[in-house]
């Protein structure tokens, strides 16, 4: 069983910068992703990493602004969040699972909320 865990989250005002973090515990895992959910939306896919290859990939919406990345050594991943825009505003979700590229979850951890202030 992999276990997920996720800090960073905050308040901050458009334009500004947080970065996300997500320990993973277990091994039976090859990717890891971030995800959010907006009050009344459903859980959108923000980007995912393949842990061997660092193979990335990002949803349109935050192509250019967030940033994914890993530390192999302490099963971390980060969602480095640039230039946040109101629209950010979610709860945000890490999960473990398989190819980064079709990305299959299978742990997810408890989210962090995000508030950008106009």
């Amino acid at each position: 069983q992999v276990q997920v865990v996720e800090s960073g989250g905050g308040l901050v005002q458009a334009g500004g910068s947080l970065r996300l973090s997500c320990a993973a515990s277990g091994r039976t895992f090859n990717a890891m992703g971030w995800f959010r959910q907006a009050p009344g939306k459903e859980r959108e896919f923000v980007a995912t990493i393949s842990w061997s290859g660092g193979s990335t990939y990002y949803a349109d919406s935050v192509k250019g602004r967030f940033t994914i990345s890993r530390d192999n050594a302490k099963k971390t991943v980060y969602l480095q969040m640039n230039s946040l825009k109101p629209e950010d505003t979610a709860i945000y979700y890490c999960a473990a699972g398989w190819d980064s590229l079709n990305f299959r979850p299978s742990s997810w951890g408890q989210g962090t909320q995000v508030t950008v202030s106009s």
